[in-house]
């Protein structure tokens, strides 16, 4: 029961319930499409003696192709007894045409209303400006820093008809989270998905299944925690601090020969993420700002040497 309850997700990107409070005017987050895994040759300084001891270290990567986003409306909420509810929306002048295949926003602008709460921007992707078959954007609401809701209403009005780069919102060595979708494995049973212990071959009606399924009289019904067949994957996931690798404007300093695997080649720019992110190739990624703070978590630019894509090569 590590992920309980297993609910499967209403679309193939993540849906975003907090983030974090910072003083700081900026974007709290951005989106964009896993590529795949490499690895990078890392050089390591020795603390102890700067000048004399340098070695090397493997460190395996995921690589995110981050296309810039676009503004599409300015979201501003009231509290209520029961949460936040949205007041009013103020609609970008200008948005892409492929935005009308998804939803079809109005035109009309929306007063500002007088009193709010907080401020929101939604944002909405470019994936005609990647090799992905998909060209409907995906629109996420996307939290802002500030002391108060009017210094988030000003950097919302700041960013409205701009485009909004990775490398205006994260920079390398920071620690940020990722909100995914992991892989769908399709119907499996309990012993491949709860990790139910196979039974001994003179088990009664089935081996791989839960010795139990509950009482018979006092119960009268079979209990939600019980290890049953489902479907299994296709869930939101949060992974905390992820260290920032790299940001890089120039893909083809890690385009591979013949393009990445169930993906093709990088058209914009990029992210190194270190470590593995749930979800197969081509889904979006939300990376946000870490809501899990420490010591630890200061902001160190790693000295990469050169970026291996050797096991990208191989099919």
């Amino acid at each position: 029961m590590q992920f309980w309850p297993h609910v499967r997700a209403s679309k193939l990107y993540a849906r975003m319930r907090s983030w974090q409070k910072t003083d700081q005017k900026k974007l709290l987050g951005f989106i964009g499409y896993k590529v795949g895994m490499t690895h990078i040759i890392e050089e390591k300084i020795d603390p102890l003696t700067p000048t004399k001891k340098i070695y090397q270290k493997a460190t395996p990567v995921t690589i995110i192709e981050c296309p810039p986003i676009l503004p599409l409306a300015i979201r501003f909420y009231k509290n209520s007894a029961y949460g936040k509810k949205v007041v009013a929306d103020i609609v970008a002048q200008k948005f892409e045409k492929e935005l009308s295949r998804k939803i079809k926003p109005t035109k009309k602008k929306t007063e500002e209303p007088t009193e709010f709460d907080d401020v929101k921007l939604l944002v909405y992707t470019q994936p005609k400006k990647t090799g992905l078959p998909n060209k409907k954007p995906e629109i996420v609401e996307i939290g802002l820093g500030g002391k108060n809701p009017k210094e988030k209403l000003e950097l919302a009005k700041s960013l409205m008809d701009k485009e909004i780069k990775i490398s205006d919102i994260f920079k390398t060595g920071q620690i940020v989270d990722t909100r995914s979708i992991t892989k769908g494995k399709g119907f499996q049973g309990p012993v491949k998905l709860h990790g139910v212990k196979i039974r001994q071959h003179k088990a009664e009606k089935t081996k791989r299944g839960p010795g139990s399924l509950g009482g018979w009289k006092a119960q009268g019904k079979i209990m939600y925690r019980v290890a049953k067949a489902r479907k299994m994957g296709l869930q939101q996931r949060t992974e905390y601090n992820k260290r920032i690798m790299k940001i890089g404007d120039n893909p083809e300093e890690i385009n591979a020969k013949g393009g990445f695997p169930r993906f093709g080649f990088v058209k914009n720019g990029y992210v190194l993420l270190k470590g593995s992110v749930a979800g197969p190739a081509k889904r979006p990624i939300i990376l946000t700002e870490t809501m899990r703070i420490g010591e630890n978590k200061a902001v160190l630019e790693p000295k990469i040497k050169h970026i291996s894509l050797e096991s990208k090569q191989r099919r």
